[in-house]
């Protein structure tokens, strides 16, 4: 039987993804996130388990750029620019993308785009 709500179905997803996808200190993963009013990133070393780098549309660089609305392609373009420059600065620029289980359509190709444009390479 499949699953009864869009989240299940999400988690079913992200389970079959995560069983080939994991993030190493050499190339991390990146895990985005979204909810219906905010997008979140994080660039994770899986080995020690811990999170490198991170942003999202509620953190207050992002507020001012995108006028308060982090829901929406806008937004998730500034994420991914915020995240990939933190990123390099710490000398990341290769990672694993993770999509958590979302498609990889509108606001997580916009981030992936974003990112991609800034100097990250997936």
């Amino acid at each position: 039987m499949g699953a009864r709500t869009k989240t299940e179905a999400r988690l079913r997803r992200k389970k079959r993804i995560m069983r080939r996808i994991r993030g190493t200190s050499e190339k991390p993963r990146l895990s985005v996130f979204r909810t219906s009013k905010h997008i979140y990133a994080q660039i994770i070393d899986d080995g020690s388990g811990k999170t490198l780098v991170d942003a999202s549309s509620v953190s207050t660089e992002i507020r001012e750029q995108i006028s308060g609305r982090g829901g929406n392609k806008q937004g998730a373009a500034a994420v991914g620019e915020l995240l990939a420059k933190r990123a390099t600065e710490r000398g990341i620029t290769r990672v694993v993308f993770d999509r958590n289980g979302f498609l990889y359509h509108g606001r997580v190709k916009v981030l992936a785009d974003a990112a991609r444009a800034k100097g990250l390479t997936f």
